[in-house]
């Protein structure tokens, strides 16, 4: 079995892990954080894999790019919820309606009243416009890059956030549906925000932290919830020493809830009828290289031509049979969803990645960049050879299966890959800092579908320092002409001009791979019907049924309900 990869809290993408099932199932890659006995306890708390391994480190601030995932959904909550599958209208949650000035440069939003934080504590518009406030005078929380210049309330029900330039339409999405909410009369006490573990966590969401251990947490049913209390008493998140043992406490009712691809899966549950699952496939599976020399990334990998050739030596209809089981569906070099944003992609060439492995270009292009082939077979440039560690979730056994393919498909053209597998919270915290060569990732959707959620990973406001924690951009990447393309492409509402820009991005992309795309990644998440009902179904996808996925996970756990 196999975890799946994908979004990671606020703005970036998480990870679908992979588990391997000891004596039974091979496991693949899509989850984050999770207890070292699945189930246990109360039967009327939910229990949830969500492809955590090893030891949890506690950390419920929503501003962090580290925090645990139910953070953002469960205890603090967006204005508005966006359903990133099906593109549904907003869904409101704290927020009832929002509107323009003319020039696009102010966005107010009338909020929901009646709300309480879970101190008992009442919420209004001053508490939205404390948060967006509190983002704009400490930049470290921006991890998205949304260019805010001011917010302020104008009265209980209504803030107004002011943008830094005019036609910032496309902030919409990110400011309705991608920034959590913060009480303002706790977090004007905190005093350094971006350093802040949070662990007494109040928010406005239907559930609150009850317990926190290094190998599980709980969270139980806000009473007083503005939307009524859920029907469930609680939630509890588990982590496994490694990932072995998640498919077969699934199957033996000990796990209600994971994202995990296993392999076979319709022939296993034909003996096991009380699980069912769902598939939806929307992430890019790609090599992260730390790209940028000059931001302090340090290998072979800082070289375009070492990228390029990495892109066309690989043999995905091979990874996709090994890793995935034949269920990946083929990328696009531009790291959108090739089906479903056709449109974006002007270049037909760019609109999916080359199926097979194209050995003799690979070479081509590594000798013209001057890599000429040592006595070992690795080739050298300048005193350096072209070896490379590529890190790894230990556990995620799809991912491992792409590295060892690759390791093999690489030394044809004379590059060495080294695997790593580290916990996971050592791989997030590298991918953090910039402490890595090569990640094995998946880059998953932001707030809307538009294609600036994706190319906003990859300007270079949005890059730190390796070294230094912050921002989108974990490649460390920087070209301008990316950055101008990004820019113009956010300020205007016209799609022609969009599609251009966008364009101009993805040729840039393509040439510098600063993410070398292998396939998208199917993501398969099963639930155990004995206890509970209402989960998403392929004909009512109400909201995104991924353990890890920010705000829908929100959604779903105040939607489901035991089993009569």
């Amino acid at each position: 079995m196999t975890t799946q990869h994908g979004i990671r809290r606020i703005a970036k993408i998480a990870v679908c892990a992979a588990a391997a099932v000891s004596m039974m199932l091979p496991l693949a890659a899509c989850g984050k954080n999770g207890g070292q006995n699945a189930g246990g306890g109360d039967s009327s708390i939910i229990n949830v894999f969500n492809g955590a391994t090893g030891t949890i480190t506690e950390n419920f601030n929503p501003f962090s790019p580290t925090a645990l995932q139910p953070t953002l959904g469960l205890i603090y909550e967006p204005l508005f919820y966006y359903n990133i599958y099906t593109g549904a209208d907003p869904k409101p949650m704290l927020g009832e309606s929002w509107e323009w000035n003319e020039d696009g440069s102010q966005l107010t939003v009338t909020t929901r009243e009646g709300v309480k934080w879970q101190d008992g504590e009442p919420f209004t518009a001053k508490d939205v416009a404390y948060t967006f406030q509190l983002i704009v005078d400490n930049p470290a929380l921006n991890t998205s890059g949304t260019p805010i210049k001011s917010a302020e309330a104008t009265d209980d029900t209504h803030a107004v956030i002011t943008f830094n330039a005019p036609n910032s339409y496309l902030q919409e999405s990110q400011i309705l549906g991608n920034s959590a909410i913060v009480p303002e009369h706790l977090w004007s006490k905190v005093e350094d925000p971006s350093a802040y573990t949070n662990e007494d966590p109040i928010g406005t969401g239907p559930f609150k932290l009850d317990n926190f251990t290094s190998q599980a947490y709980t969270l139980t049913a806000n009473a007083d919830y503005w939307n009524g209390k859920p029907k469930i008493e609680g939630a509890r998140f588990l982590s496994l020493n490694d990932a072995d043992g998640a498919a077969s406490a699934l199957i033996g009712g000990q796990i209600d809830w994971m994202s995990s691809f296993i392999p076979g899966l319709d022939n296993l549950l034909k003996d096991n009828p009380d699980i069912s699952y769902t598939n939806t496939p929307y992430m890019t599976t790609a090599i992260i290289t730390c790209a940028n020399g000059d931001a302090g990334c340090v290998g072979p990998q800082t070289d375009p031509a070492v990228r390029q050739a990495m892109y066309y030596a690989m043999d995905r209809t091979q990874l996709n049979k090994l890793a995935a089981d034949g269920t990946g569906k083929i990328g696009s070099p531009t790291m959108l969803v090739p089906d479903r944003d056709e449109k974006w992609i002007p270049d037909e060439s760019l609109r999916t990645t080359p199926e097979g492995s194209d050995i003799d270009k690979a070479n081509e292009i590594l000798d013209e960049a001057g890599w000429t082939m040592g006595d070992d077979g690795i080739r050298v440039k300048d005193g350096e050879r072209l070896s490379m560690t590529i890190q790894t979730v230990s556990g995620y056994s799809d991912y491992i299966t792409i590295n060892n393919t690759l390791q093999q498909t690489f030394k044809e053209v004379g590059i060495e890959l080294k695997p790593t597998l580290l916990s996971w919270n050592e791989w997030n915290n590298n991918e953090q800092t910039g402490q890595f060569q090569l990640s094995l990732d998946s880059l998953g959707a932001g707030s809307s579908t538009d294609p600036y959620f994706i190319y906003n990973k990859f300007i270079s406001e949005n890059a730190a320092k390796v070294g230094e924690t912050g921002g989108v951009n974990l490649s460390r990447y920087s070209n301008p002409v990316v950055d101008e393309a990004v820019a113009a492409a956010a300020s205007t509402n016209d799609e022609a001009e969009k599609i251009k820009q966008y364009g101009i991005v993805e040729a840039e992309l393509a040439k510098d791979m600063p993410y070398i795309t292998i396939y998208l990644n199917t993501c398969l998440n099963e639930y155990n019907q004995t206890k509970y009902t209402g989960w998403p179904t392929e004909d009512d996808m109400y909201a995104l049924p991924i353990t890890w996925r920010a705000w829908d996970n929100g959604i779903i756990l105040q939607t489901i309900e035991p089993k009569q």
